[in-house]
Formats: C-alpha cells, structure tokens, sequence
C-alpha cells in the first residue's frame, strides 16, 4: 500500500497512530509534515510518501506492496505508481478501445500521476503514463519510462464529453509526457522550448506547424505497450486510426464521428473524439510506427 497526500482509510489511520498525532484516517497536510520529520530522523528519503522502505522502517509492512515493476513479454518496463484508491474506478471492464493522449505538461509521469491524486474533479486518470524529455532540453531521466497509475481491470474518465460514455468504461488509455503545440518558441503556458525538442509538420495541425516532439524512447515505448495491451486485452489496435492512416495520412488524426459514437473499436487519439483537443498530433514517426502495428 502507497500512501501520500490525498490518501484516506484505515491504513492512514494505522500511520497517524503510529505518528502520535491525530488518527482521523485522511492524509492531509499535518500528515505530510508529520511523516517526513519522521522520515528525516530516520534515515529515509523525506518525500512524505508511504512505500516499501517507509513501511518497513516503521515495522508495519503491508503485502499489498503497489510500487513496483514488472517487463512485458515484448520487453517493456512498467513501473506502477498506483493512485490512492478511489481516484480511479473498479471493473471489471471489457475493454474495446486504447485511446492516446498527451498530458499538455512535464516529463515526470509521477508527477502527473500525483497531481490527479489531488484533483477534485474525482477519478480523472488514465491506467498508464509516458515520460518524456523536458522542452528545455536538459532532461532525458523519464524519457520513454511507463508507470501504471492504478491496476488492470479498473479505469479513469479520461475523454471528457464524447459520443458514448462507454468507451470511459471499456477502454484503456495512456497520456504522453508532452507540451504540445508550439507557439513563437514557446509552449502555451509560456515555457521557452530547445530547438531540439522541436518538430515542424509537414503541414499545420490545429492551426499550428511546430509542435514539442515526442521522442524516439517514447514512441518506441508507446509501440511496445500497444501490442502488449491488444494481447493483454484483445483489442484491435490494428483498427481505427492504424488503418485511417493508411488512407489519410496525417489527416486521420482529425476529429472522426466514427470515433466520437464509438462505432469503430480499435486504436484513436484524443483528437479523434474531441474537436477542441490538440492530443495527439500527426508527427511522422508517430505515423510510420502506428502503420507498421
């Protein structure tokens, strides 16, 4: 069991306890503090998260130990960094559809991870996140590294208003690490982007022709747990926008109705079900790499 900020129950509870401080069982900010002093005294990474080594340290290990790794047949990596329960949903669930997003933000796939564990909109979440590198061009240490957010079987809202509210339900999903469009130099938020993290379309996109790349280790990872996830989970990652591709081109990654009602199972982005979405973008690697599925 992983706790942090935001984590609730009576495994905080069994924490605060330990702590000597009030036991109401919701990780707050007296928590957070409380724990790290504890884990300075202690020798420990002061991070204010509950895991293995904490859990250990303080004599109360749990075997529902959600921080770990495990390798996919076809060499993939995955890291789990689970989300507190109830910040994603329980199945079971029959999933039809992988959808493709881009987080709009940082390189750090944990960070994005916590940040829905905050987030009062609820379970708003995607089962796995993809690190990148930063657009400033001086960090690669995410680059291409997959973290689970919460187990298989569950899931996350994570298309917003659509079509078919079911494609929430039966389908699995991922977010990039990735700003996105790119704007006289700079992001959206106003971060200056390095010129190598830059990648100009062939044509414009959403209005836009410069965009942050995703990078060589993140489609390569990408590729990896497409497959993985169409064994995993039978879907037709061959479907959908694979095979729009093949007749469109880079045009397939705009809006399709046949993705927003849910009428084609298989593979789409963000962009496939939402007009006002900029997540995923048509960069030619991300093409050739989706064809050759």
């Amino acid at each position: 069991m992983l706790l942090r900020v935001g984590s609730r129950g009576k495994e905080v509870k069994e924490l605060q306890e330990f702590l000597k401080i009030g036991a109401d069982g919701i990780f707050g900010k007296g928590t957070d503090k409380a724990l790290k002093v504890w884990q300075s005294a202690n020798g420990l990474s002061v991070d204010g998260i509950v895991g293995p080594k904490t859990w250990d340290a303080m004599g109360l290990a749990t075997t529902d130990n959600t921080e770990s790794v495990y390798t996919t047949e076809n060499g993939l990596i995955i890291n789990k960094h689970f989300l507190p329960k109830g910040e994603y949903k329980k199945g079971p669930i029959k999933p039809e559809w992988l959808f493709i997003h881009h987080t709009a933000g940082w390189q750090n796939p944990y960070k994005c991870i916590d940040s829905w564990g905050r987030d009062s909109r609820g379970a708003v979440a995607t089962e796995f996140v993809l690190g990148g590198q930063s657009v400033k061009g001086n960090d690669t240490k995410y680059d291409g590294e997959m973290v689970q957010a919460f187990p298989e079987g569950s899931y996350g809202w994570h298309l917003g208003k659509n079509g078919s509210q079911k494609m929430h339900v039966n389908s699995v999903a991922v977010e990039v690490c990735n700003f996105g469009y790119v704007k006289n130099g700079k992001t959206y938020a106003g971060t200056t982007v390095h010129e190598d993290q830059l990648v100009t379309l062939a044509k414009p996109f959403k209005g836009f022709k410069t965009w942050h790349r995703y990078s060589n280790a993140q489609i390569e990872a990408l590729r990896k747990l497409i497959l993985y996830l169409g064994d995993r989970d039978g879907i037709d990652i061959r479907a959908g926008l694979p095979a729009l591709i093949k007749e469109k081109g880079a045009d397939a990654f705009e809006f399709n109705t046949d993705a927003y009602y849910g009428r084609v199972k298989g593979l789409w982005t963000h962009t496939n079900t939402r007009k006002d979405k900029f997540d995923m973008f048509p960069q030619q690697e991300l093409l050739d790499m989706l064809v050759s599925l």
